[in-house]
């Protein structure tokens, strides 16, 4: 089920709000009614992220054995034609 909680159940229901987390399921938090942030476990956010972190250490990788650089017109330019 969705958790929606006003940022200050960081505050005032810290362990219950980690208790939501920690089963896997983010918490968004809103501040006067507007959505704000979203709290996710380690484990969650390391799995939307590993791949894009995988991605830069490769990118990087490739820029040190390589003297190619391009400009950001040239890489978005590469992607839409992909």
């Amino acid at each position: 089920m969705l958790q929606i909680r006003p940022v200050s159940d960081l505050r005032n229901k810290f362990p219950d709000i980690e208790k939501i987390v920690n089963a896997g399921e983010p918490v968004y938090l809103t501040k006067n009614g507007y959505g704000t942030m979203v709290v996710l476990s380690l484990e969650a956010y390391s799995r939307l992220t590993d791949g894009v972190e995988s991605a830069l250490d490769r990118a990087d990788k490739a820029a040190e054995e390589s003297d190619v650089r391009m400009n950001h017109e040239e890489v978005f330019g590469n992607l839409r034609r992909n």
